[in-house]
């Protein structure tokens, strides 16, 4: 594990800091069967459960919105010392996911910058793995440096998994790529511009990870109405807003 002097500088050569073992594995159990207890109150009643948008695998966004239990958790003081090295004192919880690829699901993230849908400030988000994440279940591989570029977005969703902003794979060169395996308790923390994809998941095991995203409230921004749960987590709000913004 990195030192905490070291956190600030890496960030910023790199785009992302690898912080195994901040959670304990006890700690992302408990986190997972709060996801299970979420989706089952916002899928209740829906025919289908196995499709890319359904209970066993895809995308929840708003967990915090959900449950007290997320809330607490997206302000535990590990994370907010480690965000305060990386972003600044000045920090907001904002908004939260769930990727939730089930043991039956093969489709991978392509290569992309989370800016893209939010544009604004930049924000911090945490990757958090509730399982163990191999290249073999789908992973997160991360372009080193790639945060100090706006890259453009060409691709085009031919597959139907939901990524609307992404380059052309002919665009990236996958040969800077590093793989980020990681053990349950392992977070990431990465600057919104940071390149990054995943692997398919080929395993027949789940790989569940939470993402809470944050943002420096001293720096101007737009309004977002997704952010329903957004609180200040340290320090003041000194940032204008600017506009309305959809996600």
């Amino acid at each position: 594990m990195l030192v905490k002097t070291d956190y600030k500088a890496a960030f910023k050569r790199e785009g992302y800091v690898v912080v195994p073992d901040l959670f304990s594995k006890a700690l992302m159990n408990e986190a997972k069967a709060e996801v299970r207890r979420v989706l089952d109150i916002v899928n209740k009643g829906k025919a289908s459960t196995e499709s890319r948008g359904g209970r066993e695998n895809g995308v929840f966004v708003g967990l915090s919105i959900q449950s007290a239990w997320f809330k607490a958790f997206n302000a535990r003081p590990e994370t907010v010392e480690i965000l305060k090295e990386i972003a600044g004192p000045n920090l907001e919880f904002w908004s939260d996911k769930v990727v939730y690829k089930s043991a039956n699901v093969d489709f991978g993230s392509p290569w992309h910058q989370d800016w893209q849908y939010w544009k604004g400030a930049n924000k911090y988000s945490i990757w958090i793995a509730l399982d163990d994440a191999t290249p073999e279940n789908g992973c997160l591989r991360f372009i080193p440096g790639s945060h100090k570029t706006i890259f453009n977005h060409g691709g085009k969703d031919s597959e139907g998994i939901g990524f609307g902003n992404r380059l052309r794979q002919e665009d990236v060169d996958e040969s800077k790529a590093v793989d980020c395996a990681a053990k349950a308790g392992t977070a990431v923390f990465f600057h919104d511009l940071t390149l990054h994809a995943s692997y398919k998941n080929t395993s027949g095991r789940d790989r569940w990870a939470l993402i809470p995203t944050y943002r420096d409230v001293s720096q101007d921004d737009l309004s977002y109405d997704f952010a329903k749960a957004a609180f200040l987590i340290c320090g003041n709000r000194t940032g204008k807003v600017l506009e309305k913004s959809g996600r």
